[in-house]
């Protein structure tokens, strides 16, 4: 007898898992189940699981193509069921393609492509709340953005528009998409929000056009070059009780919350300097470094670390910026910043490398994040006595878009159109100030 085994969350279970778990069933005589537990979940990274482990577990047993349900707990577990069970197959979605294949020591590994368009009429007339996403933009952050939405439950890429209809058919086949579109409007009737990830000087029209079609807005940073067209993306949002959120990833990451929350909690006393520094060396013809592509240190890494000093310091008083340039690009940006009782500075470059930490220094101590700050995974709060020192730990998983992709599907779930992990005030000091370095520059 062929034994097949295979795995899943099914969480918000849908036609996309019944025919998993029927194609699966069609690879041997037996079927063997593994339903993932809430804290494994966690620990591999998945995000926003909904529906409780033994609510998925009635769901994998009502479809009958299970002869049996076991519980996978914890990492290196399906090695082990595929020993104790004598497993013959081991099935699973392609959207893992090549992650599974240290299993083929043990029995025959088996990629299924996944079932295309799993979130739309079917889904959502049984109120899973399946949210349609399409993706603006085909580059190097896009083909990132889809492997992480995986982490995230609750939401479906399902297509994916840009105007060079060669590379968006390459994209759309890449990752098994329903549909691409070179054509805007027809993109936007296709789905409940975007998330765009095409380059800086497009953000607004498509940002805006979205917006005012009443699809939600997930945008790359920074979301606009200039505040009065920041304004009013953040307007027409609120006027429909639709979501604007920069994809700021930092912000919503569980250890760089956890740090201003500390840092805000008067444990180092009044904060009255802040040390942020984000630096990476890029060659190439790259868009970053194009000056017609608002290529850039300030604009393309910025944002980073004007997030900490904003989160903690609020809006400056007054600004300074010192660069080096080259071939009109600033390949390394210093940026003073004061305010009435404390300075900060920001320190970003494309063409220079110094050290990425973040230095944050209060009347009775400090906090030291070490490279890389902006993925904070652990950070020390120090004193002038090192016994009373605090370390903290964290987990950031792997690129971290998943976070942002959570908090956007949040804020659409609950209806809310604001978070306190990056709020619309905090994202318009930030384009004040990349607007204020582009017009000096």
């Amino acid at each position: 007898m062929k034994k097949v085994l295979t795995y899943g969350t099914f969480d918000l279970f849908h036609e996309g898992h019944y025919n998993l778990l029927k194609r699966a069933k069609n690879q041997g005589e037996y079927l063997i189940v593994g339903v993932t537990t809430e804290n494994y979940d966690k620990t591999r990274g998945k995000l926003n699981v909904q529906d409780s482990l033994m609510k998925r577990i009635e769901a994998v047993k009502a479809t009958k193509l299970a002869d049996e349900i076991i519980i996978e707990e914890f990492e290196g577990q399906k090695i082990q069921d595929i020993l104790k069970y004598n497993i013959d197959k081991f099935v699973i979605g392609s959207d893992w393609r090549g992650k599974f294949d240290y299993l083929k020591e043990y029995c025959d590994v088996i990629y299924l492509e996944r079932t295309k368009g799993i979130s739309s009429t079917d889904l959502r007339a049984k109120k899973n709340n399946i949210l349609k996403l399409g993706i603006v933009g085909c580059g190097r952050i896009a083909n990132r953005f889809i492997p992480e939405s995986k982490y995230v439950s609750g939401i479906n890429v399902e297509g994916v528009f840009s105007l060079n209809e060669a590379k968006t058919k390459i994209f759309q086949e890449k990752f098994e998409l329903e549909f691409m579109e070179i054509n805007y409007d027809k993109f936007l009737e296709k789905v409940d929000a975007v998330y765009i990830a095409s380059p800086h000087k497009t953000h607004f029209e498509y940002a805006k056009k979205a917006l005012e079609s009443g699809k939600h807005v997930l945008c790359e940073k920074p979301i606009t070059m200039e505040l009065k067209k920041a304004k009013e993306l953040y307007d027409i949002a609120f006027k429909n009780g639709l979501v604007l959120l920069e994809a700021i990833k930092t912000a919503f990451s569980p250890g760089f919350i956890h740090l201003i929350n500390i840092a805000k909690s008067g444990i180092i006393g009044e904060i009255k300097d802040i040390d942020a520094t984000f630096t990476k060396l890029s060659v190439g013809n790259l868009r970053e470094l194009d000056k017609n592509q608002d290529g850039g240190s300030v604009t393309e890494l910025g944002t980073y670390p004007l997030l900490a000093i904003i989160k903690l310091l609020g809006k400056p008083k007054d600004i300074k910026f010192y660069s080096y340039k080259k071939d009109e690009i600033d390949l390394y940006t210093r940026i003073f910043l004061e305010y009435p009782n404390a300075i900060a500075s920001a320190k970003v470059g494309l063409g220079v490398k110094s050290e990425g930490e973040l230095i944050i220094s209060g009347t009775k101590g400090y906090i030291y994040v070490p490279a890389p700050w902006w993925k904070t995974e652990y950070f020390e709060v120090r004193f002038e006595n090192q016994s009373f020192n605090k370390k903290y730990f964290y987990k950031f998983e792997e690129d971290g878009l998943r976070y942002e992709i959570s908090e956007f599907l949040e804020l659409i779930n609950r209806n809310s159109i604001e978070t306190y992990k990056l709020t619309s005030k905090e994202s318009l000091i930030i384009c004040e100030i990349i607007e204020k370095f582009r017009e000096q520059f």
